[in-house]
């Protein structure tokens, strides 16, 4: 069970095209707030098109070139901007332009930090309150955006519709480099990256640079032993929501994914894939320093750290590092004089798996 959890935790998804949502929170809550303010802004050009057909004596400002029309010429003037491509509010510190203050206002939180709206239940801020009541959801377990395809249910109406184009296999956005297609723009955006080599989030402790600002909070949890994902059956707690899900179906017993071969399931489809190496043999991963062959990528990248001398997992109680984190885990037991491991037999705790082993042979000897 010990070698499952911590299979877990370091099990990566190898394919690109499978970003999750909540591998990249940052950005799908900036396109939630982009198009919660582009739904704001239809209905708010609507009411202007009411109030003013209302009101005859008010004129009616129209875009030159697609006919718009606006009950205020600042109304106007802002929509121009997206024909021109004017953008004339720029941020003092990285250079980033916008076509409105608003923009630029909210675009400047992200420099400061500054996260001025707080969740009740759990502590965690935010800088708009839009962001915050999308939030709460999650609390609440509302999800009202439900899929007409296969019933599935979603607290985001944007998560929802872009769950539906895998249905419909809709994946209008290419990369020219690989041909490899997505179903969202900032998928392909984050893709490309993969090709430029970019990586715009860099770790305060370590200086180790990510490609995607949810890699980079979810490695900096190693430095700082956060786990903010809880098990409401068992109360472990995980460093993501991937892995919390994956353990919740150690709970249920659930194991979706079947090996076709010897009829193995898994309760990851990562797992399966890995799994399947076994029946074929194919070892793809393979250490550039001394050309031994590993069958997964996350077990090649443990290896290099015996050339590299990295060891990431640091102890919270003294500065003892590890190069995996479950010789962390085992080590801190030390401190903490956590024993997980009970004999079922006469109650004797153990603070490793393979001490109980030794134990339990024991009595099976004194048996016979």
């Amino acid at each position: 069970m010990e070698f499952i959890k911590e299979e877990i935790e370091d099990m990566s998804d190898p394919e690109p095209s499978r970003i999750k949502h909540e591998d990249t929170e940052e950005q799908t809550d900036w396109i939630y707030v982009k198009q919660q303010r582009q739904e704001g802004n239809e209905v708010e050009e609507e009411h202007c098109k009411i109030k003013t057909s209302s009101k005859k004596a008010k004129g009616l400002y129209t875009c030159t070139q697609c006919g718009k029309s606006f009950g205020y010429s600042g109304h106007l003037k802002s929509h121009m901007r997206i024909h021109t491509g004017e953008k004339p509010y720029t941020c003092p510190q990285c250079g980033k332009s916008f076509a409105d203050k608003a923009n630029l206002c909210r675009h400047l939180l992200f420099h400061s930090g500054e996260k001025p709206f707080s969740c009740d239940q759990c502590g965690k801020k935010f800088i708009l309150s839009s962001l915050l009541k999308q939030h709460q959801k999650v609390h609440s377990d509302e999800k009202p955006y439900v899929c007409s395809c296969c019933g599935k249910s979603f607290s985001r109406l944007d998560n929802c519709k872009q769950h539906q184009k895998t249905h419909n296999e809709v994946r209008e956005h290419m990369c020219f480099e690989c041909g490899k297609s997505y179903t969202a723009a900032n998928q392909l955006k984050w893709h490309q990256r993969i090709h430029t080599g970019e990586k715009y989030y860099k770790c305060y402790y370590c200086g180790k640079s990510f490609i995607l600002s949810g890699n980079l909070k979810r490695h900096e949890r190693l430095h700082t032993g956060e786990k903010p994902y809880h098990c409401s059956q068992c109360g472990q707690s995980f460093k993501d929501g991937t892995s919390l899900r994956y353990h919740l179906h150690i709970h249920s017993g659930e194991k979706p994914f079947n090996c076709d071969q010897c009829g193995k399931k898994f309760i990851s489809s990562s797992h399966l894939k890995s799994h399947l190496t076994v029946h074929s043999g194919e070892k793809p991963h393979v250490c550039c320093e001394c050309g031994k062959s590993f069958t997964r990528a996350d077990c090649l990248k443990r290896h290099q750290r015996i050339h590299t001398g990295e060891k990431p997992y640091k102890c919270s109680y003294c500065d003892k590092s590890f190069t995996e984190s479950g010789h962390l885990k085992a080590h801190e037991r030390v401190h903490t004089g956590e024993k997980p491991y009970h004999c079922t037999q006469c109650g004797k705790s153990y603070t490793h798996s393979r001490s109980l082993v030794v134990h339990i042979k024991k009595h099976c000897s004194v048996s016979e």
